[in-house]
């Protein structure tokens, strides 16, 4: 993780890029979900994802400033992330954290760890995001407040860098389930739980990508390609969406895939 820095010249790339408009520019993609009727939604949820932010020399802070500025003008009731808040050191989060304090949900704020977070120190990282109203979610769940508590959100760890136990962050969990895993991977470990709505990033949507979409760099995992990007209909489950994530990883450019904010609707 140190050589990475020291090759992003401490954020000089990241500055530049994102001054020359590298960065992408930040989309917004929305969603509706229909859940079966007799689960009995009191009203529309809507519901914010972002994933994929790499705090740090790869990311111009100034992103996390436009997704806070989208976030407060949407006002979700959830709002939902996907992990890798940091790109190499634990305390990059702090650019990240200044910015999510602005952005409150009355449904609250849930979010699971991605692998960078587990490289750099997620005890720090989630010790920081909680203080700005962040549950992170390591197999585990939380039933929303009323009148949504039918609904629970469910968190797996990093599915291959963490230890991720999906029955822990299944049980218990009411009718309604939104499951939460850094890479679409987590796909691969759900055995017999079931989802109605599930988010997950990691892939960044290949983050230098054709104009069509289709990925140049690939993230790793048996399921990066596959799902790489966008709405997908999983058998038995609800939708799975895969966000495009929000920073840059390794690199400070993003080509043909511009970061993203998710607004979801679920319905009855």
């Amino acid at each position: 993780m140190a050589a990475v820095d020291a090759s992003l010249l401490g954020g000089l790339l990241a500055k530049w890029s994102y001054r020359c408009g590298l960065h992408g520019k930040l989309s917004v993609t929305t969603h509706d979900i229909f859940v079966a009727q007799e689960k009995r939604l009191p009203a529309p949820l809507v519901l914010a994802f972002a994933s994929d932010f790499h705090a740090g020399p790869s990311t111009h802070p100034e992103v996390f400033t436009t997704l806070a500025d989208e976030l407060v003008r949407r006002q979700p009731d959830v709002i939902l992330l996907g992990g890798d808040y940091v790109s190499c050191k634990a305390h990059d989060v702090a650019a990240l954290c200044e910015r999510l304090s602005r952005c409150k949900a009355p449904l609250g704020c849930y979010g699971v760890l991605g692998n960078h977070d587990l490289w750099a120190d997620d005890e720090h990282i989630t010790h920081e995001l909680a203080a700005v109203g962040v549950t992170i979610l390591v197999n585990s769940n939380r039933p929303l407040p009323p009148p949504f508590d039918r609904v629970t959100v469910c968190g797996i760890d990093d599915p291959w860098t963490g230890r991720a136990e999906v029955s822990k962050a299944f049980a218990g969990a009411g009718p309604i389930r939104i499951f939460l895993t850094h890479s679409p991977d987590g796909l691969l470990l759900l055995d017999r739980e079931r989802f109605d709505v599930g988010f997950a990033g990691h892939t960044h949507g290949g983050q230098v990508a054709l104009p069509d979409g289709r990925q140049i760099i690939s993230a790793g995992g048996p399921l990066s390609r596959k799902y790489g990007r966008g709405r997908f209909e999983v058998p038995e489950h609800g939708p799975l969406i895969v966000s495009r994530g929000v920073g840059c990883s390794s690199i400070p450019i993003r080509i043909n895939s511009d970061p993203e904010l998710i607004i979801c609707t679920l319905h009855s």
